[in-house]
């Protein structure tokens, strides 16, 4: 553990002051448990010296890469005239005008902190739309940590219950029982059982929410036709429906899954690449649905909401996203799915990679193909975790859970010199 030495000596430090060493949960995941000191580019430095070509981008806000000048300087000038001011500012509007420009769902637009913030945001939004109580999501797809949405996000199939009819299960100690009591459960990319839910349940339902590619879990693509048929039906029984950007937002196309794919939600929420870094979120959908909020009908409330600096970053960012070459960073990521495809081949692993190229997912498995969120749990994660060591072991740093993000600052080179890393890798006997 040499080559981690200070950050092993500052997890435990970390630990008598911090409730697990982390902030968040998710930290907790990752063995060994690293700090940092720095991050630029596609490069990020531990606290030991360690300096790693990186595939986390900090669980995906990172879509300029690491420390951005015109990010930063955008604003460093920004907050030199205010921080917070308790009332509004100008650079909300620019940002919002911004936001109504590139989504396509986005005819008005708030702003909060966090993902979990928005998504709250839309359910309430849905509830006072429709005068309905119940939603209904999906298997695997994670909407943030709050109570209510925080059900089925990665169950194990033994609780699971059955595919036709799962159980809302909670995934948290602290939760009320009554949190799931208003929530409907199905496995994604399902259309035939999607529309036989709203058959019997349509008129009960405010809200369909999913995440558009389910990113969580295996970066699991919608089947043609699919999110198509989840807008048709969601119109003909008046339910409102909610794409969770959270993660897609500004990452797979400057507006969006709903703009890659060509499917507009009614209500979606974004955070991450939207301000590479900097803790903001937005809630953005049709204007009759947001009046609610507008109208004070809706309480959204927050006391730093659209802060200075957040906004600024924003701001900056999307400006930098309008001037990116969006079809470059997707073949650079294929170039690098294709590459680990032929190492696997050639080493005879079994390997499944799923997803886009700005975000994609590999899993150790047999299958060819994961559809949702049951097939995913046939893989090997032990031997991903493996993977994972022995990359960072090299100077290349991933996610535990297999997804891989790329970012604008990743270049032909990076690329390159990640598949003579995983080559090395798997060249070793113990991985045939």
């Amino acid at each position: 553990m040499s080559r981690y030495q200070r950050s092993t000596k500052l997890f435990h430090r970390a630990q008598q002051s911090l409730a697990g060493g982390v902030s968040s949960n998710v930290r907790a995941l990752a063995q060994p448990p690293l700090y940092f000191r720095s991050a630029s580019g596609a490069r990020i430095v531990d606290a030991d010296e360690n300096v790693y070509l990186d595939y986390t981008l900090s669980q995906g806000p990172m879509f300029l890469g690491h420390s951005p000048p015109a990010v930063l300087d955008f604003v460093e000038r920004a907050m030199r005239n205010g921080q917070l001011y308790g009332g509004q500012h100008e650079l909300e509007i620019e940002l919002a005008e911004s936001i109504q420009r590139v989504v396509p769902c986005a005819e008005l637009a708030r702003f909060c902190n966090s993902g979990s913030e928005a998504v709250h945001a839309a359910i309430r939004v849905a509830r006072a739309h429709t005068g309905r109580d119940k939603i209904l999501k999906f298997e695997g797809h994670y909407h943030g940590w709050f109570d209510e949405t925080l059900i089925s996000s990665a169950p194990s199939l033994e609780q699971a219950g059955p595919r036709e009819s799962p159980k809302p299960l909670l995934a948290s100690d602290g939760q009320l029982a009554s949190a799931s009591a208003n929530v409907i459960v199905l496995p994604w990319n399902d259309a035939d059982l999607m529309r036989a839910t709203l058959q019997h349940h349509g008129h009960e339902l405010a809200a369909v929410i999913m995440e558009p590619v389910m990113c969580n879990n295996a970066c699991i693509p919608p089947q043609p036709g699919y999110l198509e048929t989840v807008r048709d039906l969601c119109a003909r029984h008046g339910i409102v429906l909610i794409f969770d950007e959270v993660i897609t937002g500004f990452r797979l196309a400057l507006g969006g899954a709903q703009s890659y794919f060509g499917v507009t939600p009614d209500l979606a929420t974004f955070g991450k690449a939207m301000a590479n870094g900097f803790p903001i979120a937005c809630l953005a959908g049709r204007r009759e649905l947001l009046e609610r909020i507008a109208s004070l009908q809706v309480n959204h409330s927050g006391t730093y909401n659209s802060n200075v600096m957040v906004t600024a970053a924003a701001h900056a960012t999307i400006c930098e996203l309008e001037r990116l070459d969006y079809q470059r960073i997707h073949r650079l990521g294929e170039t690098l799915i294709n590459g680990l495809r032929a190492l696997a081949a050639n080493f005879g692993l079994p390997l499944l990679i799923q997803g886009l190229g700005p975000a994609f997912h590999l899993a150790f498995t047999e299958r060819d193909s994961f559809l949702d969120y049951r097939d995913s749990l046939e893989s090997d994660g032990m031997r991903n975790r493996d993977f994972v060591g022995a990359m960072l072991d090299r100077g290349i740093r991933l996610l535990s859970r297999g997804l891989w993000y790329l970012s604008a600052a990743h270049t032909e080179a990076d690329i390159q010199l990640t598949l003579e890393t995983v080559e090395d890798i798997w060249s070793d006997q113990s991985w045939s």
